[in-house]
């Protein structure tokens, strides 16, 4: 809601009739009045809908938000058949789900009931200078004509709600109760533990912060490689294509954007065959008198190879788009820095990597955010191992988000994860604004507009 929209409903409460006033109780009473039926109709129904939703489902679920239900499902013996039959209890699961929908029904009903209000003070203040309330096809037709970004915002912002913000209001709660294996609905119920499940992670001394600790430090170091690796060298590889004396370009170019034309899972599980105990990198190997290189199973083999067979997908994506910023440097500067008397070393450092820092300080922090959370470059080629004992759940070349996928996927702790996943986020958004706002990009962008 802009400022004109917070003025003119202030407006409608303050210097509104009785029948703008009634709205707020009646929504559309105001519009019935002044006979705009159709409309009127429409907010009626929309309130007496919502209330209907709330109280028919909604209102026995947030009764029982606080505790999250107590009556657990049990087994009773039929007294005609005599055999044990189950008898549900509650679904603590369900009780959390259907209260976030029931508050949002409500939020959704009170936007409404405003819009009626105001609906009704523009058709009084229409009337109090000699017009006449709009009609309901004047309406359609305003929404087709100067009120279209109503239109085309309303479905997707509706999609944005249902499938976005509550399933992230969702989890966040999730984080505040104990849903873990020990605590599966409908057999067994699971309740608030207030910040619990953050001491488990950020207080050091237990398993789970200290693996916490561990993966987050990995998950550092391979975003930091997997980002700026693949940032230098696919540079370098558009340097040397774009050079002058260099031949078939385009036959270079081609051969590099075949690598990332095949799915990126595709490489990696081809690559997880390759360098398998028994695949074919150790057994040639063996073939020609060498001992075979444990590349998955060893710890620190894994995470030097998963960098590594990083680099052949990334540093295609990274010439792309470094090579048409390239050409756009001005040669003046390169002709001015070489009658300085400076070399090809001193031209890169002093006017290529600066302008290319400036230019690609979005993109570096959109692929360092996307590292950090790269599901499929560890998933499909090492699976998170090798596995260890003293991790909570956790493998040596698991990140946070591959961490969080076990948790919930393979060992049912969604309280630890959705922990995980707050954690995530923060760390992403902390690490993007700060990057962002001490480079180049933010200071001096009108240099490059």
């Amino acid at each position: 809601m802009d400022k004109d929209e917070f003025i003119t409903l202030r407006n409608a409460f303050a210097h509104g009739n009785a029948r703008t006033r009634l709205s707020i109780l009646i929504s559309g009473f105001g519009c019935l009045t002044y006979k705009q039926f159709v409309k009127g109709l429409l907010y009626l129904g929309t309130q007496i809908l919502t209330w209907f939703v709330f109280f028919s489902f909604g209102w026995q679920h947030l009764q029982k938000l606080s505790s999250l239900g107590t009556e657990v499902m049990r087994t009773e013996i039929d007294p005609v058949y005599q055999i044990p039959v189950h008898v549900p209890g509650d679904n603590s699961l369900r009780i959390l789900l259907y209260s976030i929908f029931a508050i949002t029904i409500l939020l959704i009903g009170f936007l409404i009931q405003i819009l009626s209000v105001k609906s009704s003070y523009a058709a009084q203040m229409e009337v109090k200078h000699g017009g006449k309330p709009n009609k309901f096809k004047q309406d359609l037709k305003n929404l087709l004509d100067s009120n279209l970004h109503l239109s085309m915002l309303t479905l997707p912002s509706v999609g944005v709600i249902a499938f976005t913000a509550l399933p992230i209001i969702f989890m966040i709660l999730l984080a505040f109760t104990n849903f873990d294996r020990q605590h599966q609905p409908p057999g067994n119920l699971f309740t608030w533990v207030g910040l619990q499940n953050f001491k488990d992670i950020l207080t050091f001394g237990g398993t789970k912060s200290y693996t916490f600790v561990r993966v987050l430090g990995w998950t550092l170091v391979w975003a930091t490689f997997a980002t700026f690796l693949n940032y230098l060298f696919g540079m370098v590889v558009a340097m040397m294509i774009n050079k002058k004396g260099i031949r078939l370009k385009s036959l270079w170019r081609t051969c590099f954007v075949i690598a990332i034309a095949v799915p990126g899972f595709v490489t990696l599980l081809f690559m997880r065959q390759l360098l398998a105990e028994m695949g074919a990198v150790n057994t040639i190997l063996e073939n020609w008198g060498y001992a075979p290189v444990n590349f998955l199973g060893n710890a620190t083999n894994a995470r030097i190879t998963v960098i590594i067979v990083n680099l052949w997908i990334g540093i295609p994506y990274t010439m792309l788009i470094t090579s048409g910023i390239l050409m756009n440097i001005p040669a003046d500067l390169y002709e001015a820095s070489r009658i300085d008397g400076a070399g090809t070393v001193k031209q890169f450092t002093a006017i290529t990597l600066p302008y290319m820092l400036a230019v690609t300080t979005p993109y570096l922090i959109t692929q360092f955010v996307g590292n950090l959370n790269n599901f499929n470059a560890i998933f499909f080629l090492t699976a998170g191992g090798p596995n260890v004992t003293d991790y909570y759940n956790a493998g040596k070349t698991d990140l946070l988000i591959t961490w969080l996928y076990r948790l919930t996927v393979n060992f049912g702790d969604y309280n630890i994860a959705s922990v995980i996943g707050i954690m995530t986020f923060v760390i992403c958004a902390a690490l993007s604004l700060i990057t962002f706002n001490i480079t180049a990009s933010a200071k001096k962008e009108e240099m490059f507009a």
